[in-house]
């Protein structure tokens, strides 16, 4: 299987979250990356393509709104014309009884346009996220030209971009993205498969009143979960979209066999939609290890997910997304790439 990246995800780093009270360096560091590409040479998966340039706010602009774009690009030169430097963090956010009225300063910008305190830029963010859309859309190629398969070593991560909202670590939604290129080139149906432990509010907020793409979660029970508000089981779409969302949550400390389960349910329904190509959302931080979750998976089940996802006979685009156990993640993600390539 192929992999394509782009070494400019580095540029975003020393980023900051607002964590249960706490500011502290991010938990989504460019390290992740660095594990994952040495486990893809130690095993020889395949190929590792630098993600070649292309219009990102093009490809982006088919699943975002345009002013929130517009806001990511010009957001660090508004921030230096303030005269600041260090790394951001939106503080007030829109609520419920205040005008959904966009603001003119910085500040009211970053809460009109975010949803958390995990949206935090420094001064290359916006370069590594139109890289990220590069590896996300170079990689849809490969499948587009007929590999069976592809991984989108995406950093930042996307599922939790909303088409106007920033949050959790993401920007743009890579995976939003990548099934808006397939249906653009001739897929007249499309599955996103997000197997991260939180829940994929984001890809659910851009396509929940369409039936072109079927989104499916696999993720904590969002009643004691972040992102919290989106996630639950009685959340399956509007008007065009009725029936074309399925959420499985699931509660603290569910292990294989649970989450498997589920796996299946989510398999039996993408089976069920036909897509012509299936976007993994491929989050690890199911692990058991993981410091910000609090699923049981172990590295022995990760080969299991990709054969499982294997079966469905699709053409499938891998796209990365959370997991934050940093030594472990390359294994994981490997053992997910490698059980689907053996099955």
């Amino acid at each position: 299987m192929k992999t394509v990246y782009s070494p400019r995800h580095r540029l975003h780093a020393d980023n900051q979250e607002l964590n249960a009270g706490v500011i502290t360096p991010a938990f989504e560091l460019p390290a992740r990356v660095d594990f994952i590409l040495q486990r893809i040479a130690a095993v020889g998966l395949g190929a590792v393509i630098e993600a070649a340039p292309v219009d990102a706010v093009a490809a982006a602009a088919k699943v975002h709104d345009a002013g929130y774009l517009r806001f990511m690009a010009d957001f660090w030169k508004l921030w230096l014309a303030e005269g600041r430097t260090g790394p951001t963090m939106p503080y007030v956010w829109p609520a419920r009884g205040q005008r959904d009225i966009r603001p003119q300063h910085v500040n009211g910008l970053m809460g009109y346009y975010s949803f958390d305190g995990g949206g935090s830029f420094v001064a290359g963010t916006w370069e590594a996220v139109q890289s990220a859309v590069w590896s996300a859309v170079g990689a849809a190629e490969l499948i587009h030209g007929g590999e069976t398969a592809a991984y989108a070593l995406c950093r930042p991560p996307g599922h939790h971009a909303g088409s106007s909202t920033m949050g959790g670590y993401c920007f743009i939604n890579n995976a939003a993205v990548a099934a808006q290129w397939f249906l653009d080139h001739g897929a007249r149906r499309v599955t996103i498969l997000d197997v991260d432990y939180h829940h994929g509010n984001g890809t659910q907020e851009i396509f929940y009143r369409r039936r072109d793409v079927q989104v499916v979660n696999l993720h904590a029970d969002t009643a004691v979960a972040y992102p919290f508000f989106s996630g639950r089981a009685d959340e399956t779409g509007e008007g065009e979209g009725e029936g074309f969302t399925l959420n499985l949550p699931m509660p603290f400390g569910t292990a294989w066999e649970t989450w498997g389960a589920a796996l299946d349910v989510a398999c039996r329904a993408i089976e069920a939609f036909g897509p012509d190509a299936l976007v993994v959302s491929l989050g690890l931080d199911t692990f058991e290890g993981d410091p910000i979750s609090k699923f049981k998976l172990t590295r022995e089940d990760y080969p299991k997910i990709g054969a499982r996802i294997a079966r469905l006979g699709r053409p499938t685009l891998f796209v990365q997304e959370g997991g934050y156990a940093v030594e472990d993640i390359g294994h994981n993600a490997v053992g997910v790439l490698s059980g689907f390539e053996g099955a």
